[in-house]
């Protein structure tokens, strides 16, 4: 079949190269975001998705929006027969959903109804969830409600971060659009309407959304730590400065320690939560300063038990 492949970031990639060493799809175009501005000095960066478009001589178009006139023109003119979708992070209006005989099929990051938004990733981690997955749908104008295609399971290991778990979901991810795509083809694959029940939401997670409290309990920041890595970065302060935290590891045992409170050992540093445990800090960031470990940071600092207290 004729496609247009739709994604921006590095998830997206492993779809993208599935596709073009598919031997029975041919990618015609790539649709993705539009370069943006990254790292310190806010350089305009392009999408992971393009450059491998790139690298492959394919048409790239990366509208502002997908109602655009001119691109809803040139999807016309390319004639898709379907139109794949990997977190291309932008709405397809009706326009475009119309245009393709096949429709677009969207590869998303959890077992739907489970999870439908844009961050199904974190938020299975931050719910403690032990399975999910990915599926393939028919994209619809409704938020991730179309009927879906297939699925595929992925354990949620203990120490999984957002970054490791969707790594693994992409590669897996690639392997089921592929399969979807060669069994609507067939004529042999038909999408199955949601059931009603066991909706939940995953709205994106925001800066504001990763500073830890530490009055919650010892569980529910281990988890938040590790849904917010990579992005956006769980944090808290000290002394007024931000200090980014990497993942963390709960300790056994109730501890009396005070939630934020810093106690320095031979190993490390540990943290008081809310729920009368302690977890031992691994890696950090202090504001303007690069990685290091925490028992580092805190020689640097020469903290003190009576006065260290994240905030």
């Amino acid at each position: 079949m004729r496609i247009l492949f739709a994604g921006t970031p590095q998830p997206a990639v492993p779809s993208l190269e599935a596709l073009i060493a598919s031997s029975r799809h041919e990618v015609v175009a790539v649709l993705t975001r539009p370069d943006a501005p990254t790292g310190r000095g806010r350089r305009m960066e392009r999408s992971p998705v393009r450059k491998v478009a790139e690298s492959h001589g394919i048409e790239v178009l990366a509208p502002r929006r997908a109602r655009d006139p001119e691109f809803l023109e040139r999807l016309a003119e390319l004639a898709p027969d379907v139109c794949p979708v990997v977190a291309y992070g932008g709405l397809i209006p009706p326009a475009a959903l119309a245009i393709p005989p096949r429709g677009w099929v969207n590869l998303h990051f959890s077992l739907l109804p489970a999870w439908r938004g844009a961050a199904p990733v974190q938020h299975a981690l931050l719910a403690g969830d032990e399975i999910t997955g990915a599926c393939t749908f028919l994209l619809e104008e409704g938020l991730d409600t179309g009927p879906v295609y297939g699925t595929v399971t992925e354990e949620i290991r203990r120490t999984d971060t957002s970054g490791d778990l969707l790594e693994r979901l992409a590669i897996d991810g690639a392997r089921l659009l592929v399969a979807t795509l060669d069994g609507i083809e067939d004529g042999e694959l038909h999408p199955v309407p949601q059931p009603n029940d066991g909706i939940t939401l995953a709205p994106k997670i925001t800066v504001e959304d990763a500073r830890v409290d530490w009055k919650t309990p010892a569980q529910h920041i281990d988890r938040q730590v590790r849904a917010c890595t990579p992005a956006p970065g769980a944090w808290t302060t000290l002394g007024g400065e931000r200090v980014k935290l990497f993942p963390l590891s709960p300790l056994p045992g109730a501890c009396d320690v005070e939630p934020g409170r810093i106690v320095l050992d031979k190993r490390g540093m540990t943290v008081g939560t809310g729920s009368g445990h302690v977890v031992r800090l691994g890696d950090v960031q202090p504001q303007g300063k690069k990685r290091m470990s925490a028992a580092d940071w805190a020689r640097g600092l020469r903290l003190t038990d009576d006065a260290a207290r994240f905030e």
